[in-house]
């Protein structure tokens, strides 16, 4: 089997988060980087929060997903500089982040969040700690229906 970079990559966009399972590690950023060289695949990832839990799940995701795939020889490697950023996410992730019920990052105006359930920018903060530390807590004054925020940063 010949091992590149982009076989690689399309492996570990099935790799998804296990806090939001509607986005893969490629979509939310944490993937920074696949190198490959003679056979051996390294997999560069940054945590979005230094500390954040669910990396231990992750690296154990990604260690299974190559395996499956019959790569053995590969190492993951965590960075944290640069910091991982709301930046790095693809649209294609913040589309999925909306459709299960999530509001993406709004990096232009965090005063104007708009309620992934009715689409109003009629919504309120709640709380600044949501179901994860990467999120807020917000509640849509039109549906009445509370909501995640994925916050910038």
């Amino acid at each position: 089997m010949v091992i590149n970079k982009e076989h690689v990559q399309e492996i570990l966009e099935e790799v998804k988060d296990p806090e939001i399972p509607v986005v893969s590690i490629y979509d939310l950023g944490i993937l920074r980087d696949v190198k490959v060289e003679n056979g051996f695949v390294e997999v560069v990832i940054t945590p979005t929060y230094t500390g954040c839990p669910a990396m231990l799940e992750i690296e154990r995701d990604i260690n299974n997903a190559l395996k499956k795939e019959g790569i053995n020889d590969f190492k993951i490697t965590t960075v944290l500089s640069p910091a991982w950023s709301t930046d790095f996410m693809t649209e294609r992730g913040k589309a999925n982040l909306k459709e299960y019920g999530i509001a993406p990052p709004n990096p232009t105006n965090e005063e104007d969040i708009e309620c992934p359930n009715c689409g109003s920018q009629n919504t309120k903060l709640l709380s600044q700690f949501g179901s994860t530390a990467c999120k807020s807590l917000f509640k849509c004054n039109d549906c009445l229906e509370p909501f995640d925020y994925f916050k910038c940063h």
